[in-house]
């Protein structure tokens, strides 16, 4: 299994960069459509295109496994090529780490299989880069 890390700093604090981890219409603006709900137990969704390339339909099926206020935020990921079908069954996990002037964000994201899994691991592993690094820009306007 392989497994995404990255680390990120906002010079802000934890409870801004949370709002942009778990309400739906923050999160929209730099990830994807969702209805997201920091609450463990929650289901939810994120859509985006379909991407056949690589056997995803668009659909995003989570569910919210861990949630301590401001600090750390867990939930499953699993998406297929059509419903009903999975082929990707993951973990996200964020944790937040307060620093001096400002937050450490921590993304792991785990489970990707090293076969089945290596085209959606690639796009993911810059994807997040990318996607996250636009909450920074966010957070500025």
């Amino acid at each position: 299994m392989k497994t995404i890390k990255h680390t990120f700093f906002f010079p802000h604090a934890a409870e801004l960069v949370w709002d942009y981890l778990t309400k739906p219409e923050l999160v929209k603006e730099w990830l994807m459509p969702n209805d997201i709900t920091p609450v463990v137990g929650h289901k939810f969704e994120f859509t985006s295109a379909p991407k056949p390339e690589m056997n995803h339909d668009g659909h995003n099926y989570c569910e919210v496994v861990e949630v301590v206020p401001f600090k750390k935020l867990s939930y499953t990921w699993k998406a297929g090529p059509e419903p009903g079908v999975i082929n990707l069954d993951t973990m996200v996990h964020w944790t937040l780490v307060p620093k001096d002037n400002g937050t450490e964000l921590h993304l792991e994201h785990t489970g990707f299989n090293e076969i089945g899994n290596s085209l959606i691991y690639n796009g993911m592993n810059e994807g997040w880069t990318k996607h996250v690094g636009k909450i920074l820009t966010l957070l500025k306007s």
